[in-house]
């Protein structure tokens, strides 16, 4: 099936969808999730950029050509001396003037952030260069009263047994950015209280903490998702995991580049390590010891351009297919990773996500909240409870998944 193929709506399609042929998604499905991303949420966007820094004339020309042109025209290619030209040629020239809409979510998601980054100068040889035009979103998310408060819970969760704290930082790492779920537990509480836990869609945790036995010299890979309050969790987790002998050694995964307005980099790694190292309390004890980690090795953040690719990890570069094989497990953070994992296709949603991760060359964790609509690994009542309770459990960012496939 190619992605020109036309869609069967909704329910039709997910019923259809199976282990073969499931379809890719796409953004012509009038009312869809992936159809307002790009009619809404990416105009909004160029709106706020814009806003958002003093830049120069040439730059608003170029950011009022893409908004016409994803609101009004067709994909254009980059200019020939872009850099990266021939690449995003090869990652399918196809869709190149024809309408946004009909190339896949993932392609078009992926080409739009590369096209805005290009508009505001990012990879120019001019002043603008390798200015974040994110940061401001970030920083402000960073420096809020939400992060200052998980901070000081941090204190109490401290004196909690070990394996109720692991719990407790496994399922803030989860749920990332959502500040009634992150940090909340003190001692003597249980480690996830019962909103929390029926959130869950389906919930492997026991078998990734069997993967990780405290006293293994193992190195864990960790794909970082969001900058901010959730890059702050998973510097927790990883803290955790380093502090209590379930890793000895554990390799950040980040974005090259700015991308999906909060995906991390490396100077949002180095922000966040800033804000915890001057936290008071265990923040800031926790803040310090990976401060250190960093410069004896035992926390390495690298990156790869393949994180920035509009492609699925089944087509994965070899030298990043070496390092998830030489990692004891690969914890995959938040939802463009987990579509980017399974495919960001309509799959059934039972469809096994061990039958999925076949080609994966480890063991692979994925910890996502949902926010979009492919999903696979469910189970048949899972699925219809979710289905009768009429909610936006697909999207609303409301339910999340961890699942591993050993």
């Amino acid at each position: 099936m190619t992605e020109k193929t036309p869609r069967a709506s909704g329910e039709e399609a997910v019923r259809d969808a199976g282990t073969v042929g499931a379809p890719v998604v796409l953004s012509n499905e009038p009312g869809s999730f992936a159809r307002g991303v790009l009619a809404q949420r990416h105009p909004a966007l160029i709106r706020q950029v814009r806003d958002a820094f003093p830049y120069g004339r040439r730059q608003h020309e170029a950011l009022d050509v893409l908004l016409d042109e994803i609101t009004n025209g067709v994909v254009q290619p980059l200019a020939p001396a872009d850099h990266d030209h021939e690449r995003w040629a090869a990652w399918r020239r196809e869709h190149f003037g024809h309408s946004w809409y009909d190339a896949p979510f993932l392609w078009a998601e992926s080409y739009f952030y590369r096209r805005l980054l290009g508009a505001v100068g990012y990879f120019g040889t001019g002043p603008w260069q390798g200015v974040d035009p994110f940061a401001p979103f970030k920083q402000a998310e960073l420096r809020g009263d939400a992060v200052e408060g998980e901070l000081r819970a941090l204190d109490a969760l401290a004196s909690a047994p070990a394996d109720e704290r692991a719990t407790a930082l496994l399922h803030a790492s989860l749920w990332g950015n959502r500040a009634d779920l992150g940090f909340r537990v003190s001692a003597g509480e249980p480690a996830v209280d019962d909103a929390a836990a029926s959130a869950l869609v389906a919930d492997d945790s026991a078998t990734l903490w069997q993967l990780l036995p405290a006293g293994a010299s193992a190195t864990i890979a960790v794909v970082a998702d969001n900058a901010g309050r959730e890059l702050i969790p998973d510097l927790v987790l990883i803290d955790h995991l380093l502090e209590h002998g379930h890793a000895k050694r554990v390799v950040l995964h980040v974005k090259p580049y700015p991308y999906y307005v909060s995906d991390a980099m490396t100077a949002d790694v180095v922000d966040c390590l800033r804000r915890l190292t001057e936290a008071p309390g265990e923040a800031g004890r926790i803040g310090g010891r990976l401060w250190k980690a960093m410069a004896a090795g035992s926390l390495e953040v690298r990156t790869h351009p393949f994180f920035c690719a509009p492609l699925p990890y089944e087509q994965m570069p070899e030298d990043l297919r070496k390092e998830f094989a030489d990692a004891a497990l690969t914890i995959l953070k938040g939802d463009l990773n987990y579509r980017r994992l399974v495919g960001d296709r309509l799959w059934h949603p039972t469809v096994p996500f061990a039958e999925r991760m076949a080609y994966f060359p480890g063991a692979v964790a994925a910890l996502r909240t949902l926010k979009s609509d492919v999903i696979v690994g469910l189970e048949q009542g899972t699925l219809d409870a979710l289905e009768r309770s009429g909610a936006a459990w697909r999207t609303s960012g409301t339910h999340a998944l961890i699942q591993v496939r050993p």
